[in-house]
C-alpha cells in the first residue's frame, strides 16, 4: 500500500506517507501471530509489505477524521496472492490478502464500535457486502478487489467513505476514529504477500 505526498492541500488530509514517516506512527495489533509488515522500495518509491503465514495481525492508525470535510479515502494495493475455496461469511473463511478498515469508536460503549472493511476478497464479487464473521453487523466486509483481479499489479481505490458508512451501517456518522490496514491467513492457515 503506497500513500501520496504532503503536499498542502487544504481538501485532501494525508494519514499516511510511508516514505518520510514509515510505519512510526501505526500500532501493530495482533489477533493471532505476526504478520510481518517492511518497508521496501519499489518503482522508485516506499511500499509498505505485508507478509502473513498462518497469521493475523495489522497496523492501526488513531486519526480523527471529519468525513463532512474529508469523506473520501484514496489508496493503491497490490497482491500477488490469492486464497482459494475460502466462505469468507465464515469464520474458517475470515482470512483476506488485503484489507483496509476505517473505523468508528465506541468509546467506553465498546460494543456500540463500528467499522467498515474494504477488503481485497477470495470469493465474493465485487461490490458484495456482507456482516463480519466474527463482529457481524457491526463490522462490515465490502469487496473493492477479488480472485478475478491479475496479481502483480497495482490498483487505485477511491472510497466515499461518509456515504459507505451511511449505506453499510444505516445511519450517518461524521467521524471516523482509526484507520487500520491487515493481511490475515490465521483461519485458513494460508499465506499471503500483499503490498
Amino acid at each position: 500500500m503506497t500513500a501520496g505526498s504532503l503536499a498542502a492541500e487544504p481538501d485532501r488530509l494525508v494519514i499516511s506517507d510511508f516514505s518520510t514517516h514509515g510505519i512510526a506512527n501505526w500500532e501493530s495489533k495482533t489477533f493471532s501471530n505476526e504478520t510481518v509488515y517492511t518497508l521496501e522500495q519499489q518503482d522508485q518509491q516506499t511500499v509498505l509489505k505485508a507478509v502473513s503465514k498462518d497469521s493475523a495481525s495489522g497496523l492501526v492508525k488513531k486519526i480523527r477524521v471529519d468525513l463532512q470535510q474529508y469523506p473520501y479515502l484514496n489508496w493503491r494495493w497490490r497482491s500477488d496472492s490469492r486464497l482459494d475455496g475460502l466462505d469468507e461469511t465464515t469464520k474458517e473463511g475470515d482470512d483476506y490478502v488485503a484489507r483496509v478498515y476505517v473505523v468508528v469508536s465506541g468509546g467506553l460503549f465498546f460494543w456500540r464500535t463500528r467499522a467498515l472493511n474494504y477488503v481485497w476478497s477470495s470469493n465474493r464479487e465485487k461490490g458484495s457486502p456482507w456482516p463480519n464473521a466474527f463482529a457481524g453487523d457491526n463490522a462490515m466486509m465490502l469487496a473493492i478487489r477479488s480472485n478475478q483481479d491479475e496479481r502483480n499489479l497495482w490498483y487505485t481505490e477511491r472510497r466515499n467513505v461518509y456515504e459507505d458508512l451511511k449505506r453499510y451501517h444505516g445511519k450517518e456518522i461524521r467521524y471516523i476514529d482509526a484507520i487500520a490496514i491487515m493481511t490475515d491467513t490465521d483461519n485458513s492457515d494460508g499465506r499471503a504477500t500483499s503490498y
